[in-house]
């Protein structure tokens, strides 16, 4: 009789409440995507581990939060807090504290599990509506306090973290409703906090809750779209995988309205206009620096699902598939909603663990589609019904003619299953110090081979090394491409240093050093090689007629301070 292949006992419990891990475990607490015995298998060949080095595990931070940091404000400037929002809405508890003052990244998770805790602020406070934050900004500017805002804490670059004390103010406890559809306009009110899937809901049932003729989509997802927020999409320049029709949250954002220690201000309902700079698009990205989103107006789509029409194909190349990539997008003949092409080894790896029968596999390799060399495209278009399937038959005829063959949209279906799943998987590998890290760079078609060549050399220089890269968010003009990276390891400041040394090369060889994460305090400190003095100089000129007491997240938000 066979026996069953071994398995880790993988976590299938939440965690306890008050614990560190309660903060770093990703999305909800009773849900969990465990590795398949494929990745396991991977890891293990990857790594030259054993099924006895996942015998134990490593340190869980099961740990209940301990801070032992009393707050630094005074209990007259905590009571003040208290009449603006009401005693429910401020905490003061070391559990709280953290919480609110951590993001996502592998970094705090790592240092997390460890009981390791980084700045935090003084108190915690959730305004209620928009009238609360202008009191609390216009307080905490007269008191030089410092106002770090959190929404939904998915941040991977130190975005929610309070160098300088001070507040954690927390806008999707309340601030987190859809106020209004204009379907003449087809825009949405909607207020900073509210998460993805609640908008896009609420967006896709229009006719019931607003009235209208039509249903609408929100057109953003990125793959934290299920624990992220409309105004974390807007402050931090965001992208969805749909981008590449739809646009970044950047282009679907029509005005906004901001408290800052300046003054609160909208900016105007126009689809354009030529007033000078535009005012709407400096706040755009600007990380809390500035001042606090309080509500904003998003382009909507139709809702059409029905029409959406799936394609997935098997290239010989990467040069082919850039190639093809880059005629579909210049071709002007429409544009697809979502579309990924997969270099090499991230093709290779994800046959394998999908599970891509051994007779496919012969197949690919008799039509010349070798291991190591072919790459995978996959995606979708939406919208008008002729609009799809025009755009499919293009994509599908550009496609053959830079050699590759369609796998249907089966691979397209497939990774829709799961494409807002994966991060779950870094708990169960964190346990056995597998970490699995994210780097992504804008780059233009012409140095996209210098910036995918030079920084994947740099991720494999390290021995025993996974990188999956793959290309996403298209343009007429170029591309971003995303560096997956996977290793075993165990120190904090091990990690710090290759992580950092990864972003040291993606600037030194041309790529952007952010496409849709933000900047945050990790990636500050690149900001003025990146930009260049003079832009930076512009940056930090907004910052002072906005912020003159600079109390908008300081710290090296943006490296602006």
């Amino acid at each position: 009789m066979k026996s069953s292949p071994y398995r880790p006992e993988w976590t299938e419990k939440a965690p306890p409440p008050g614990t560190y891990r309660s903060i770093f475990k990703y999305g909800d607490p009773h849900r969990f995507k465990h590795p398949s015995d494929a990745w396991y298998n991977m890891i293990k060949q990857e790594f030259g581990l054993s099924d006895q080095d996942f015998s134990s595990r490593s340190r869980e931070g099961l740990e209940p939060v301990s801070l032992q940091r009393p707050p630094n404000l005074s209990s007259h400037q905590i009571e003040f807090l208290q009449k603006i929002v009401g005693g429910e809405n401020v905490a003061l508890d070391d559990y709280s504290r953290v919480k609110y003052a951590s993001g996502k990244t592998t970094e705090e998770m790592l240092e997390m599990r460890h009981g390791i805790i980084r700045e935090v602020a003084d108190v915690v406070v959730h305004p209620r509506d928009k009238e609360d934050v202008q009191k609390i900004v216009d307080y905490c500017n007269r008191e030089k306090i410092p106002i770090t805002v959190f929404s939904a804490g998915s941040s991977v670059n130190f975005g929610c973290r309070p160098v300088r004390g001070g507040i954690s103010l927390v806008v999707s406890t309340h601030m987190n409703k859809l106020l209004d559809v204009n379907e003449l306009n087809q825009t949405a009110r909607v207020q900073p906090g509210m998460f993805g899937p609640a908008y896009e809901n609420a967006l896709n049932q229009a006719p019931e809750l607003f009235q209208t003729k039509h249903r609408y989509t929100c057109g953003h997802f990125p793959q934290s779209f299920e624990y992220s927020t409309v105004g974390g999409w807007i402050v931090t320049l965001g992208s969805g995988q749909a981008s590449t029709y739809y646009g970044d949250a950047c282009d679907i954002v029509f005005s906004q309205e901001y408290v800052t220690p300046a003054g609160t201000f909208k900016t105007l309902d126009f689809p354009a206009t030529a007033t000078g700079p535009k005012v709407n698009d400096i706040m755009k990205g600007s990380e809390g620096t500035f001042g606090i989103l309080v509500e904003v107006t998003m382009k909507i789509f139709r809702y059409r699902p029905e029409n959406r029409e799936r394609f997935s194909f098997m290239y010989p190349t990467w040069d082919a598939a850039v190639d093809a990539s880059r005629e579909i997008m210049q071709s002007e003949f429409g544009k697809p909603a979502i579309y990924r092409i997969s270099d090499p080894e991230e093709t290779d790896r994800g046959l394998k663990l999908y599970g891509m029968p051994g007779l496919a596999d012969t197949l690919l390799n008799w039509r010349g589609f070798k291991p190591m060399q072919r790459c995978l495209c996959l995606g979708n278009v939406e919208g008008d019904r002729d609009y799809t399937k025009l755009v499919a038959r293009k994509i599908k005829a550009v496609a053959r003619r830079y050699g590759a063959i369609s796998l249907t949209g089966y691979a397209a279906r497939k990774w829709e299953h799961t494409r807002y799943t994966e991060p779950f998987m870094r708990e169960d590998l964190g346990d056995y110090d597998i970490l699995i890290d994210t780097l992504e760079a804008a780059v233009t078609w012409d140095n996209l081979h210098r910036v995918h060549q030079g920084v994947r050399a740099c991720v494999k220089n390290r021995p025993a090394t996974m990188c999956l890269t793959h290309a996403s968010h298209f343009y007429p003009q170029g591309t971003n491409l995303y560096f997956i990276f996977i290793v075993h390891m165990k120190d904090v400041e091990e990690f710090r240093k290759f992580q950092r040394g990864i972003i040291d090369s993606i600037q030194h060889h041309g790529g952007s050093l952010s496409h849709h994460h933000g900047v945050g305090r990790m990636i500050g400190p690149w900001m003025e090689r990146h930009l260049g003095k003079e832009q930076m100089d512009v940056l930090r000129a907004l910052k002072k007629h906005f912020d003159p007491q600079g109390i908008m997240n300081p710290g090296g938000q943006l490296g602006l301070d």
